[in-house]
């Protein structure tokens, strides 16, 4: 693949879908958006991976979904990585490319930067919530940690809560090529059986760890063959296929699925993006008296907010803030 074919495919998310097995799918590749979404963090490089497959995720459910607004992944635990947050920013116009971003909060002291990454957040909860803007009541949906990593969580997501059949095989790590400086990029195929009117669902609870629901709860027999050959095609990707930057994504879908009869649509640009702005803190902190903005002042007599996204640093006057703002500035 030329150096212009690589760099055409780098921060997108390619849908397709295998006539043949009723299923359909993304393929995401993240360069120099993951690269610039840690890049506003210092984190150490177990919470940097974390990240980075959170973004992937956030990348690749997005993109299935007609977004007005914001969709948002959350994980919190008890462990030293306490919380990742994601956002995902639909287009606002055809053509427009997505954004993301992310951070986490992890506890220093307590991290084991030999252990497994995922091992670090313990116990909690994995929560999807989407926001589709102003006038609409957001939705919000939550399971429990489970599996091995990340993507286990949203396959288990997606089974108990959205009662879709869903897959997940990422990768992510640091790359180098050639002239080129370290940097980290990520990449996954994402596959969910299409959705039916009445999905079949076993009454007596799913199979997966405390009654929670597995893909195969939710397939009949035909249903199931078809998604179980899916997911053995899916079994024999390489993480080299998956990263790239060598093997384009419309080559993976043809060596892995050519019998499933793929078809691909328009691939959707991603790129980094914060929503942050002066403004929005100065609305936010809108509801406040001036009693309370006081609390809020440092010695420096100012008002200070950084944005956790981006690492935006805002500095106020306490007198332009809250509701009782001297010159309206609130």
């Amino acid at each position: 693949m030329s150096l212009g074919t690589q760099i055409a495919w780098d921060d997108t998310v390619l849908p397709f879908q295998l006539d043949a097995s009723d299923i359909r799918g993304r393929v995401a590749r993240l360069d120099g958006v993951l690269e610039q979404v840690l890049s506003q963090h210092d984190y150490p490089p177990m919470i940097e991976g974390l990240v980075a497959e959170m973004s992937l995720l956030t990348a690749l459910i997005g993109q299935t979904m007609k977004l007005r607004w914001k969709l948002s992944l959350q994980v919190r635990g008890s462990g030293p990585a306490r919380l990742i947050a994601t956002d995902y920013y639909g287009p606002t116009d055809d053509g427009q490319p997505a954004r993301v971003r992310a951070y986490a909060s992890y506890d220093a002291e307590t991290l084991d930067h030999t252990a497994d990454p995922f091992g670090q957040i313990g116990n909690g909860y994995f929560a999807i919530l989407i926001d589709q803007g102003e006038g609409t009541a957001p939705y919000q949906g939550i399971t429990p940690i489970a599996g091995g990593s990340l993507s286990a969580c949203a396959e288990t997501y997606f089974a108990q809560s959205e009662q879709i059949p869903t897959r997940f095989a990422l990768t992510h790590g640091q790359s180098q090529l050639p002239g080129e400086d370290v940097h980290w990029r990520a990449g996954g195929v994402m596959l969910q059986h299409m959705p039916k009117a009445s999905p079949f669902v076993a009454s007596e609870g799913g199979s997966g760890e405390e009654g929670v629901l597995q893909a195969q709860d939710l397939l009949d027999d035909d249903e199931g063959e078809n998604w179980t050959r899916a997911n053995a095609l899916l079994d024999t990707v390489e993480e080299i296929e998956l990263i790239g930057p060598t093997v384009a994504p419309t080559d993976l879908l043809v060596r892995l699925f050519h019998e499933e009869q793929p078809r691909v649509y328009d691939a959707q640009s991603v790129k980094f993006g914060c929503t942050c702005s002066e403004a929005g803190v100065r609305q936010s902190l809108s509801i406040y008296s001036a009693k309370d903005i006081a609390t809020m002042t440092t010695d420096q007599g100012t008002v200070t907010a950084d944005c956790q996204f981006c690492g935006a640093h805002y500095v106020f006057a306490p007198e332009t803030l809250g509701f009782e703002a001297k010159d309206g500035s609130a």
